[in-house]
Order: C-alpha cells, then structure tokens, then sequence
C-alpha cells in the first residue's frame, strides 16, 4: 500500500507538470492570489474540490474491485496489464481527457471560467482532477490501483493522495513563482525531443516508464503485497512508542504555551514593524 500511495502522489505531481497545460495553475494562483496566507487558503479550497470528485471516484473504484474480490489473481493480472498499457500510451504521447466520460464535468469547467474568488479555485478543484488529454492515462492509472486494493477506504485514500500531489507542488511553484525565472519554468514544464521519428516529451515519458514499472512490480510482488515496507516495521513499532510518549498532558500543555509564545512573538514584531513604518511615513511627510 504504501508503494501505491507513493506512485498516487508522484502521479499528481507529474499530472501538474503534463505537457498539455505544464504550471498553468501555479501561474494562475500566482497571479491571482499571491503568495502567503491567502494562497495557502486558496490551496485548501481547491484541494477541497479536488477531494470532492477524486474521492467518490476512488471508493466508487474499490468498490467495484470489491465485488471481484474472490477473483484477486484475476483482478491482479488485468491491473497489471492496464497499468503497463496505460503507461505505454502516457510515454508515446497519447492521451484521453476523462472528464468527457463524467457528466457535468464540461459545465463545471464552464462555471469555474467564469467564477472569481474562492468560488473558482473550488471549481478549478473540482475539475484539475479529473481534465486533461494528457493526465488521463495518469488517473486512469491511479483508478487502477484502486480498483486493485478492493477496498472503499484504500482506493479514497489513495485518490486523495494522488489529488495531494497536485496541490502540493502547485502552492510551492506559485509561492516561488517570481523567483524561479523563466529559465527555471522551462525546466518544469520539459522538453520535447524526437526518437525514431516520434516527438515525445520528457514529462510524459517519465510517466509512461514510471507506470509501466508499477505495472510490473504490481504482477511480479501479487498486487504490492510482496514489496518491502518503505517504512520497516522495526522502525514503526520505534515511532509508535514514541508517540505514545509525546502523548502526554504536561507535554500537551508546554506544547500550547509553546505555540503561544511563538504567536505574541511574531505579532508583537509586526505590530513593532507596522509603527516603524508609520513612523518613517509621517516623518516624510513632515519634511
């Protein structure tokens, strides 16, 4: 599971970068919004609308690989399979836009052009996840695995995840929007280069060779069951234990006066900023 959850959020992140609309959302948000607070607040909101269409789509996923549930062989060579193809179509370039088989999708796109404020990073939300003629093979993909795991919470989990990777890299590309350079967005966005006559790009192919060795890891490890903890188990139980120190009331409450503290502090050197300022405006304005 977690090499799944793993392959969902880099599948987000690569989805953001896809050659059909590479930072058109960072420079959105970074036009639009800002940086700071009120981005980070714009982020949650479109997260919010991307959870609201991935989500229903990852437990709708695991449910109907639910019902195959007495067939896991079966259900493991055709995700296999499907991840490879999937893949392989991702890699040459090729593509489907997902949101032509979801109905309503084309009126919320319609909706969010129109829309302004908080209302439109909602419905950006809604409809990132699931449009693009590039990031389809790439959900496509992420469903697969969820439809794998068989389970209603795994395949939401997962699906969240894989909406994380969207939004993460998005908020920290817009935040740094300005000081990255033109020359640091064309390295995001890649590159296209030609191979025995075909343009491909170099975001697309990393994808593409990223899901095909999913695909084959998924076969040869029994649908993920096989591979390796990322996190060992020795390492977990020393986590756990740890927690369960920190879970203490003396810790809880030094942790709050902590937090308060941290809190005056900065609002004490703003307000102290904010005076200096007004200061030096008023002495100006004197002279």
């Amino acid at each position: 599971m977690e090499i799944g959850l793993l392959t969902a959020f880099f599948g987000g992140v690569l989805a953001l970068l896809s050659p059909c609309g590479a930072l058109l959302l960072p420079a959105f948000f970074a036009s639009t919004v800002g940086t700071g607070p009120r981005l980070w607040a714009h982020g949650a909101v479109f997260y919010a609308g991307l959870l609201a269409v991935l989500v229903p789509l990852g437990v709708g996923a695991g449910a109907l690989g639910g019902l195959f549930a007495t067939r896991r062989d079966l259900v493991i060579a055709v995700a296999s399979v499907l991840l490879v193809v999937l893949g392989v179509v991702q890699l040459l370039g090729l593509g489907f836009d997902p949101a032509r088989l979801l109905p309503g999708a084309r009126g919320i796109q319609s909706s969010a052009a129109s829309r302004t404020g908080w209302v439109k990073s909602l419905l950006l939300g809604a409809t990132s996840g699931v449009a693009g003629f590039c990031a389809g093979p790439i959900l496509g993909a992420v469903l697969t695995l969820a439809a794998a795991q068989g389970d209603v919470v795994a395949s939401g989990t997962l699906l969240a995840v894989y909406g994380a990777g969207m939004v993460l890299p998005l908020l920290a590309v817009a935040a740094l929007w300005g000081r990255i350079g033109e020359r640091g967005r064309s390295v995001l966005r890649g590159r296209t280069f030609t191979l025995l006559g075909r343009e491909l790009h170099t975001t697309s192919v990393v994808t593409g060779l990223l899901l095909v060795a999913v695909g084959v890891v998924f076969w040869a490890t029994n649908g993920l069951v096989g591979v390796p903890e990322v996190v060992p188990q020795g390492a977990q139980t020393w986590l756990q234990g740890q927690g369960a120190v920190l879970a203490s009331p003396v810790l809880d409450v030094v942790a709050v006066v902590v937090v308060a503290v941290v809190v005056a502090v900065v609002w004490t050197r703003r307000r102290a900023r904010r005076a200096a300022a007004s200061t030096t405006t008023a002495t100006r304005e004197e002279a």
